[in-house]
Order: C-alpha cells, then structure tokens, then sequence
C-alpha cells in the first residue's frame, strides 16, 4: 500500500472524528465564562466542558487526546445520575488559543451552543489582549455573559454587584496587577 493512500486514510478518519468531536460538545459540552471572588479581587474564569458517565469515560479521552490538552477529573455535581460523572476541562488561556478555539471555528456547532461558543471566544480574546485587567474591558466581559448559556451570570445577580460595580471592577485590576508583580 502506498503512503498516499495511508494518509488518505488517516485524513478521512480525522474527518470522521472531527464530525463526531463536534456533535458529542453539541450534546454534552458547554463553554462558561465564571467571575470569581479570591482574596485579591476577582477573577475571570474561562472553561470548555465535556461531561459524560464514568461507563462513557473512554468517550472522554479520546477527545482529550484529540485536543492534546485539559485533564478528565469527577465531575462534583449532585444529581440524579446512577454513576460517577466526569467532566473533561480546558481552562488554560493558551490551550484554548491554541486548541479548542481554532477546532470550532472549522467545526461549527449546530445547536445554540454555536452562538455560546462566538461570544465565549470573544471573552478569550479580549482576556488574551489582557483586556479584563480594565474596568472598560469587565464591562465588556460582563454585558457579554449575559448572552451565555442561556442564563444570566450570577455575578451579575448578585445585590453586591448591582449596588457596588466600582468595587467589581477595583478588586479585578488589582487582583490582575498582583499576579502580574
């Protein structure tokens, strides 16, 4: 057998597994957007999720092999699922840079979590031009959260927030600063 045809065969499995990457985060992947509260201020925390059951953990790794990055852990949640559940996560900046942002921009999603996926890439990228260390930048973040996954950001919600946005967006510039020194 030639090498061409090997290689076109590897090309049509890649496809294939593309097509099938793309279709299981339709149905079971999610891409969020947190503001956390830490000690310094707030932090805004990017994450693409993959859950599934610990009989479909094999599912999972495939697709963290796939990508070459994140990790499989427990997922932590309470339902009423009768197995652990997993969750495989990509929270690195770079790795979703690199990885997971340039996957589905080739592989679109069909559901509404293409519409998720356009804004929690805009999110990375005003994260990446370290545009969320600034008060201009959180309110970008902010206004685009509430596009998300269909619900509202909980910070958002939050009475403290309504009353106190100067505070929000104070302790996220000096929490960004302190890592930075």
């Amino acid at each position: 057998m030639s090498k061409n045809v090997s290689h076109a065969d590897n090309q049509q499995e890649r496809l294939r597994l593309e097509g099938w990457i793309s279709g299981f985060v339709d149905g079971e992947g999610c891409f969020t957007i947190s503001i956390i509260r830490n000690p310094y201020g707030w932090q805004v925390f990017p994450e693409f999720v993959v859950s599934q059951g610990e009989k479909s953990r094999a599912a999972l790794k495939k697709i963290e092999n796939f990508f070459g990055c994140g990790y499989i852990n427990l997922n932590t949640r309470r339902d009423n699922h009768h197995e652990q559940m997993l969750k495989y996560c990509v929270r690195s900046i770079q790795d979703l840079n690199d990885a997971i942002i340039p996957f589905f921009e080739v592989n679109k999603l069909k559901t509404y979590k293409q519409k998720d996926f356009q804004v929690f890439r805009k999110v990375i990228r005003l994260m990446t031009q370290k545009k969320h260390r600034t008060e201009k930048g959180l309110d970008k973040i902010r206004s685009l959260l509430q596009t998300m996954n269909r619900r509202k950001c909980k910070v958002l919600k939050s009475s403290e927030t309504i009353r106190r946005t100067d505070i929000l967006s104070e302790n996220i510039v000096r929490s960004s600063r302190r890592r930075e020194g």
